[in-house]
């Protein structure tokens, strides 16, 4: 199986009197990769480095087999050219925006404020796989934690990206929708045959989807764990 993901940097992170040195290193060939550990372990830094939205001081990362960043070879693509969808832990919604317009954001370069009655092929096809239809027009405020989680996916994977980047998914929802939701993303993700970076502290999100498990702790993974699921 080919490598889906690879890691490999260094980044010094200061803030006041404190610094904080992360030191990730890790290859994956599974579709499915939970980085676990306690907050402040330096989970975030290194999904954001992944994402295009921190630079590290220097290392290499890939991308089934496509550079991203090599300090080495000068290469730093910018994160609209990385081809990942990055899932914030608190959706990161737009709150003036509806869900249409939500969803149709990164379709089209340059849109400031998407007309109501947006629409599309691609803004139509993640409506109804998330059942989002009869709350097209609401705002973010409107909606349930869970309905909020759809929208925040579907905008996320409406451009076709080539991996997902999930930071937290379900921290901010209900415990009892957690299940239905990891059950539901589980499925998605197996259907789209998707490669899926995810970050939490939670040890059920391990159990759903750590097919390859890396623990984290103060900056570094200590701990590779590859199940056979």
């Amino acid at each position: 199986m080919s490598t889906q993901f690879k890691v490999d940097i260094h980044k010094t992170l200061r803030s006041g009197d404190r610094m904080f040195q992360l030191q990730a290193s890790f290859e994956s060939s599974s579709q499915r990769v939970v980085v676990y550990g306690s907050s402040g372990a330096g989970k975030s830094q290194m999904m954001k480095a992944v994402a295009g939205l921190m630079t590290p001081d220097s290392g290499r990362i890939e991308l089934a087999g496509r550079c991203l960043f090599d300090s080495g070879s000068g290469i730093n693509l910018p994160a609209q050219q990385r081809k990942v969808a990055y899932l914030f832990q608190d959706y990161a919604l737009f709150p003036h925006l509806n869900v249409r317009q939500n969803i149709g954001f990164g379709l089209q370069r340059g849109w400031r404020n998407p007309l109501a009655r947006v629409d599309g092929e691609a803004i139509r096809y993640w409506m109804e796989a998330f059942e989002l239809d009869h709350v097209a027009h609401q705002y973010p405020h409107q909606l349930s934690g869970g309905q909020r989680q759809r929208v925040a996916l579907a905008r996320a994977l409406a451009p076709q990206p080539e991996a997902l980047l999930l930071d937290e998914p379900f921290a901010a929802l209900d415990p009892a929708l957690r299940d239905r939701m990891r059950a539901e993303l589980g499925a998605l993700q197996r259907r789209l045959e998707i490669p899926m970076l995810m970050i939490t502290h939670d040890p059920e999100d391990v159990r759903a989807f750590g097919d390859h498990v890396l623990r984290m702790e103060n900056g570094s993974i200590f701990r590779v764990e590859e199940n056979a699921a």
